[in-house]
């Protein structure tokens, strides 16, 4: 086993609420089954006696926090990230679909993926729900590189069989046996899960969308992920091509692709119906706050998911998005939310924002108590945060007279500088060193 001295941010097992130790203990060894997770975190004063001769790591002046949850960004557009267009549906043609033909080629996926996973670590992210391209060699890539990391990962080749260029095309009944042949080659292999991964529905045929149901019906603990009403002339396309269904979202549960493990990017432009059911099948949603206001696509309703009892967390969304940095979709969605999409704005709390982030994006993906939290028995995925990292930073630090005041001042104020160290399942990453347990 070994322990770490610092302030401790973890999150209350029963709801959303920070707890925090200005001077903590964080003890991590392997459980039964031999993985890295955390055996104890509370007060140093508390828990030290508890572990004579257990090695002590002195971080006294850091804060530790779970790793961060991603739970949606496409790895393909790393190099698309703050490409300018008009919207989505512009951005998409003249951007994503030639930028995405390229990863036919299973060594330039393996490059993309390399650096997008560096990217990841340097802003504390270490769990993500991440969308490839429609070839098989770019989810090979992805898994392979995640798997070389010991991450929890979770990607899926894309679906999109209609209304897409060739390059990025695929044929339908190829395109199904792909997935099947992934599931059964990748999914729980090691800390790496599986989504099916229709791009969105207007770019995938019923029998398509039929054939992924399926799919989702046979593996039932495998991922889905999909957009959904992002952008207004999207959802005008959707009505336009899918006239039997209820609404967009409705589209998805038509062919059997609403349930739990569903992850749905956006959720813009939904009715309250559509809120409830999701709500009731278990699918939900990855706020991306700062792709929506890149492309003009509209805000996030937190009011309406709240009341129809809608789960959701954040997501960066690269390339649509313009950050890898949780800090800058944190602050984003504060700003969405005092916003409002219906003008009924409301103020997120620095600990609920972080939360959305960390533990609520774990338990929205379906892994509450493995990442996401440093409660007992979560796994031992968790960043080493520096308060001072920048003279801005420090002076707010000092100033800080609160939690609510020191979370919000790493959000305004923070980015990959105050990211200080990264550990995944339990071995520190961010020197270049692997420190094993």
């Amino acid at each position: 086993m070994r322990a770490y001295r610092a302030a401790l941010l973890r999150f209350s097992e029963d709801g959303h609420s920070p707890v925090y130790e200005e001077d903590g203990l964080l003890v991590i060894g392997p459980d039964a089954e031999g993985k890295k997770v955390v055996r104890a975190a509370g007060s140093f004063s508390s828990l030290a006696e508890r572990y004579p001769g257990v090695v002590v790591e002195d971080w006294r002046g850091l804060i530790l926090a779970p790793g961060f949850v991603d739970m949606h960004i496409h790895y393909p557009q790393t190099d698309i990230i703050g490409a300018p267009a008009e919207g989505l549906l512009p951005w998409l043609e003249k951007y994503t679909f030639p930028y995405e033909s390229r990863f036919a080629d299973g060594a330039y996926a393996t490059t993309v993926a390399s650096f997008f996973f560096d990217e990841l670590q340097r802003h504390g992210v270490t769990t993500a729900l991440t969308f490839a391209t429609s070839h098989p060699a770019s989810v090979h890539a992805a898994f392979e590189e995640a798997q070389r990391r010991d991450l929890r990962f979770m990607t899926g080749k894309v679906l999109q069989d209609r209304h897409s260029p060739d390059g990025v095309r695929d044929e339908t009944e190829q395109s199904l046996l792909d997935t099947e042949a992934l599931i059964r080659q990748w999914h729980g292999k090691d800390r790496l899960g599986y989504a099916i991964t229709p791009r969105f529905a207007p770019t995938s045929t019923h029998k398509q969308l039929s054939g992924a149901g399926e799919l989702a019906a046979k593996y039932p603990d495998v991922w889905i992920q999909s957009h959904v009403a992002e952008n207004l002339d999207e959802v005008r396309w959707a009505a336009e091509l899918f006239p039997d269904s209820r609404s967009y979202l409705g589209v998805y549960e038509d062919h059997g692709l609403l349930r739990e493990r569903a992850v749905y990017a956006h959720c813009l432009h939904l009715t309250m119906q559509d809120r409830q059911d999701m709500a009731r099948t278990g699918a939900v949603a990855a706020v991306c706050p700062t792709s929506n206001a890149f492309l003009g696509s509209g805000f996030f309703d937190y009011l309406s998911a709240d009341e129809a009892g809608m789960r959701y967390g954040l997501a960066s969304d690269v390339g649509g998005g313009t950050s890898f940095s949780p800090f800058a979709t944190m602050l984003a969605a504060y700003k969405v939310a005092r916003e409002g999409q219906t003008k009924r704005g409301m103020t997120l709390s620095p600990g609920h924002l972080w939360w959305q982030h960390t533990a609520g994006a774990a338990q929205a993906l379906g892994l509450d108590g493995v990442v996401g939290n440093l409660q007992p028995g979560c796994e031992a995925d968790f960043i080493a945060i520096d308060p001072e990292a920048t003279p801005l930073l420090a002076r707010k630090h000092a100033l800080a007279s609160s939690l609510d005041e020191l979370l919000f001042a790493l959000i305004v104020l923070g980015d990959d500088r105050a990211i200080r160290h990264v550990v995944v399942n339990g071995q520190r990453r961010s020197t270049g060193q692997v420190d094993q347990l």
